[in-house]
Order: structure tokens, then sequence, then C-alpha cells
């Protein structure tokens, strides 16, 4: 069997990408799933943290998101047997590549695919229906009421963001980074045919013109935002910034202005600064700030796989299935 593997001699190099011959995987043992490929996603590969985590390699597997068939369970798989349909992400240091006929993993980076959802929706949706889920559930703790704003919501993390999120009772706004992004978002509609919109107030940033937090502390009646979920955000002034990021993420400033009192900011800033003028605002509000990382659960191996699994078991019996049903008719 052949997988696909990405090769890169040294850092600020072109990557290039390789199917290479696999030998045929040992006996599965143990905790230890073996599984038929239906469907994978081809997700960003993030060199700077391989990097950072000691796992360079010369060639690195590609494809981690990954839905199939089982055909084999090691003598200790409690949660499946043969022939269940699974969907999954294989850690960050599996030697597997997902773009191949057959791998093997543990069963802790699986869970039941929802019968309705098809093989690739179910690889397509799981990494971002993760990450929305630990965003909203475990570091906000959203209920119903709360007003939530989530930055870019036209993308993929979040589009299945707001319908976690108004699933859950919030009020939501999202920002818009363009023309067709806020028509797409306000033709955002539950399946179960209500009328109402999922977002209840768009805002376009596109054209750099409209302040993110006057709209916001006006939706709020000047009380402010619960919740916020970003897409980055602008640390320094006009002059040290990129020119493109200036007119489409918020200033920092911004973000704590209009975070409500008790208020989460969860960010995806990997270097985020905050200045001392910063905390004590933020310490004043009683809010918190805390960190999205995409690969949580690969920040150790067996204690963090059983992380992945419940996180995964509980999304799948609550609003994950919702998601996609919901996302996909």
């Amino acid at each position: 069997m052949k997988g696909l593997y990405f090769q890169q001699s040294s850092p600020g190099e072109e990557i290039s990408f390789v199917f290479q011959e696999r030998e045929n995987l040992p006996d599965i043992k143990d905790n230890y799933v073996k599984l038929q490929v239906k469907a994978c996603a081809l997700s960003w590969i993030n060199t700077k943290l391989l990097s950072e985590m000691k796992l360079e390699k010369e060639f690195f597997p590609v494809g981690r998101e990954i839905a199939g068939v089982v055909l084999e369970v090691g003598s200790k798989v409690s949660f499946f047997h043969p022939d269940d349909e699974v969907v999954g992400i294989l850690p960050l240091d599996s030697e597997e590549s997902g773009v191949c006929e057959i791998v093997r993993i543990h069963e802790h980076y699986l869970v039941h695919k929802p019968e309705k959802v098809t093989w690739a929706e179910a690889a397509g949706v799981i990494r971002d229906g993760i990450r929305s889920y630990t965003a909203l559930h475990s570091l906000s703790h959203l209920s119903p009421g709360k007003s939530v704003l989530i930055m870019d919501g036209a993308s993929a993390f979040g589009t299945i963001a707001i319908q976690l999120a108004h699933h859950r009772g919030a009020k939501v706004i999202s920002t818009a980074y363009s023309l067709e992004d806020k028509q797409y978002l306000e033709r955002l509609r539950p399946a179960i045919g209500l009328k109402q919109p999922l977002v209840v107030r768009v805002i376009d940033v596109s054209n750099g013109k409209v302040d993110v937090a006057e709209s916001c502390l006006e939706e709020t009646g000047g009380i402010g935002v619960d919740i916020i979920l970003d897409a980055g955000v602008r640390l320094y002034s006009k002059d040290d910034e990129p020119a493109l990021k200036l007119h489409l993420l918020p200033h920092k400033h911004d973000i704590i202005t209009l975070l409500g009192v008790g208020g989460h900011w969860i960010t995806t800033e990997e270097n985020l600064q905050l200045d001392p003028p910063d905390s004590h605002c933020l310490f004043l509000k009683g809010a918190t700030v805390s960190f999205l990382n995409d690969e949580v659960w690969n920040l150790s191996n067996v204690q963090q796989g059983k992380y992945l699994c419940t996180h995964l078991k509980r999304c799948n019996g609550e609003a994950i299935i919702w998601c996609f049903q919901t996302s996909f008719g």
C-alpha cells in the first residue's frame, strides 16, 4: 500500500509531496484498531509546531482527519467492533498517512460516525467541529441567553461555531470579510424550518470603515458581549502591522472594549501580548482569556488521547450530529 507524505529538506524550503510504499501493518494488539479509510480531509500542515515539538523528520504523513470502517480490533478495544463506521483524527506524531487504504490507529482517537452523515462530510467537519466545541463548551462554558461574537463566521470553523452557539440558545453576532460572506451568513437558517436567521447581526468589515466594538455594544445595549471567538487580532499600531491585516482583524483593544463583565475571550492568536493596562481592564471586568490550540489533544500521548475521545463522544452525543445534519441537510 502507498501513503502520501510531505518532504521538507530544511525550514523555509518548498514542500514536496510524495507517495511512499508502506510496509504491511503489524498485527493489531491491545487498544489499536485496523481501519479501512473511506475519506480523508487534507488540512493545513503546521511545520512550525512540528519543529517546536521536535517531530521533524524527512518524511511526514499527510491527511489526519479520516472516516472509515473498522476491519479488526485489538484484544483490549472496548469502544468498537468490526464493521463499525467511525471518524477521527490521527495524532500529530502518527506514522500513518490518512491518504491510504488501511491505517492502524489507537481507539482513543476515534468515535462512531453518525449514520446519516457521508464519509466525506464526516472527515471534513470533524476537526473544526471539535475546535468549535472546545471553544464554546470547554473554554467559555456557553449557556442559553449568552451573546457570542464569532469572527469570520463564513469560515469552516466559524460556520460550525455559529450553529453550535445557536443550538445552545445563544445570541450570535458575526463579522464578514467580504460581501459574499455577509450574504452567506444572512442566509443561514436552521434546518428545522424556523424563519429567523442563525446570526442576529452580521458586521461587514471588508471596507475597513465599520467599528466592530461600536456595533457590538449597540447590539447588546452597551452591556458588551459575553463570549468572543476571534480569528486573529491586531496587536500593534497601523504603522507596525502588515497592510492586509489592517481592515480585516480587530485590534486587541477593541476586543477588550466590547467584552462584557465576566466575559470570555477565546483567541487563536498564539503570540497575544497584553500590556498592563489591558490586563487591568480585564481584571476590572472579571473577564478571562483562553487560547484555542488546534493541537491541544496532541500535547501528550495516552492521556490526551482520552481527552480527545471524551470530547468526540460528547460532541457525537450532543451537538456535532446536529451540526452534521443541519450543515449538509
